[in-house]
């Protein structure tokens, strides 16, 4: 998934004003829409892990606000040499400017990149 976005990697945030990502160690989301309207959000798990699971949620000024989509086992990929666990969620849906969306992968509670939705 290329991104032309620059992370903050000390907070695992990232601007999102079309389109954009962030990584946390081996988490990362990345974010498909133009300005604050969210088609599609994938979380990528670097490395094969059967059985994980992944879910989204947004935060508002360090605030947890909701869930946007539950628990979903992600999907085992490969390509070439780079082997990765993916989720992905069709989202049609319209957030307030300066929302966080944030991914959490089981077992790795610690790690939750998130990108900022701008105008």
């Amino acid at each position: 998934m290329a991104v032309s976005v620059m992370a903050v990697c000390a907070l695992g945030q990232a601007p999102a004003q079309a389109s954009g990502g962030a990584e946390d160690g081996p988490v990362s989301i990345g974010v498909i829409g133009d300005g604050l309207k969210v088609r599609e959000v994938r979380v990528l798990l670097d490395g094969w892990k059967p059985g994980v699971r992944a879910r989204i949620s947004e935060w508002r000024g360090g605030e947890y606000v909701r869930e946007i989509r539950g628990w979903k086992h992600m999907a085992s990929k490969q390509q070439s040499r780079y082997k990765y666990e993916i989720a992905t969620w069709k989202i049609g849906k319209t957030f307030r400017h300066q929302s966080r969306i944030c991914a959490e992968v089981s077992g790795h509670a610690e790690r939750r990149p998130c990108v900022t939705i701008k105008r």
